[in-house]
């Protein structure tokens, strides 16, 4: 992705003024209500006209309020998924996802629509009406429509908000198969720090019209250490689950992790909160816990009585939280070893 911009733009008494330059594939705009997402969101896509700046994209200009240019939204090649999808009601699944495909160019479908609904696990569906589909169907089709109008940007803007905890976890595996398979440049945009760690690389972060910070979306997770109410929350990508007595074993890096969760076939994510890992010294005699990892201290991070452990263990990183005082008494330090002790109830599945 190549994205300049340079927008400034008064809103029913709502100001918003950015400037950043994008080339990452897969970027993220994060920000509470009203702090400007969606505002910017209908200026990339051409339904609102800044008051003045510059938009470019790919090397072409699409808005410039000194050279009066303004391309209108149709001729932007730029996608756009709402928070609820937009189907035609009158239209099967086949002639919706068709829909875009088929007003574009020839020599600009890059994509196979059979290619595309097999990678969404929609071509069941495709003479179903689009009334019939679940929640999380009608998600996947409008991801379908717009992916096989081969944009040269696709905008998300909120489209997991109004799904359920368990439906957005089902449709996140999807959206990321069909952006890494199909390459397709990605501006997500979300109130969701789950969301934008699944499915940006870099995030903008947005508050008041304003761009706050840029940044890595990791980096963005680890603030919520200090400053979320739930704390930060690892994500593991575990593999290969096999019973073990009443629990199961996943691989994850180069040790086995004890869960109370059975899981699929192939990649499982799970969540592990930094507050549900105990540091020891050294190794317990006895515990109830099931995971107990030798690990190395990285680094420390966090403020007040929220102190963050990065930890190397078993080919794979975890971050823990601690207090102070526990820092000083175990004598955490970069470089040192410690035990890292893991109930096999702590961990929860997310896809």
């Amino acid at each position: 992705m190549n994205l300049d911009v340079s927008v400034r733009k008064n809103y029913g008494g709502f100001k918003l003024d950015v400037a950043f330059c994008l080339t990452e594939n897969r970027c993220g705009i994060f920000g509470p209500s009203g702090s400007g997402k969606s505002t910017l969101m209908h200026l990339l896509a051409g339904l609102l006209e800044p008051d003045e700046g510059v938009i470019e994209l790919a090397g072409q200009t699409l808005f410039d309020s000194a050279r009066h240019i303004n391309v209108p939204p149709e001729k932007r090649r730029i996608g756009v998924v709402f928070q609820h999808a937009h189907l035609f009601p009158h239209m099967n699944v086949r002639r919706n996802l068709l829909y875009g495909w088929k007003r574009t160019p020839e020599a600009e479908r890059r994509i196979d629509p059979q290619t595309l609904a097999r990678v969404l696990q929609i071509d069941h569906l495709l003479e179903r009406g689009v009334n019939a589909l679940s929640g999380g169907e009608r998600q996947r089709v409008a991801l379908g429509r717009t992916v096989l109008a081969c944009p040269r940007l696709i905008l998300m803007d909120e489209p997991l908000s109004g799904l359920d905890e368990e439906l957005k976890f089902q449709i996140i595996p999807y959206l990321n198969k069909v952006f890494s398979e199909f390459a397709v440049p990605l501006l997500f945009i979300s109130h969701s720090l789950h969301e934008m760690r699944l499915m940006a690389e870099e995030v903008l972060v947005f508050e008041a019209g304003r761009m706050q910070q840029r940044l890595p979306a990791e980096e963005l997770a680890r603030g919520s250490l200090v400053t979320g109410s739930r704390g930060y929350a690892n994500l593991l990508t575990l593999r290969a689950p096999r019973p073990h007595g009443d629990l199961w074993l996943y691989r994850w890096g180069e040790v086995d992790l004890v869960l109370t969760e059975s899981g699929a076939a192939g990649d499982n994510v799970f969540e592990l909160a930094a507050k549900d890992i105990t540091l020891f010294k050294r190794h317990p005699e006895a515990s109830s816990a099931r995971n107990i990892l030798p690990c190395r201290v990285e680094g420390l991070f966090g403020a007040g009585n929220r102190i963050g452990v990065e930890l190397a263990c078993g080919g794979g990183r975890l971050i823990c939280q601690i207090v102070p005082d526990s820092v000083r008494e175990l004598d955490v330090r970069q470089g040192a070893e410690v035990i890292a002790v893991i109930k096999a109830s702590a961990f929860h599945r997310l896809y």
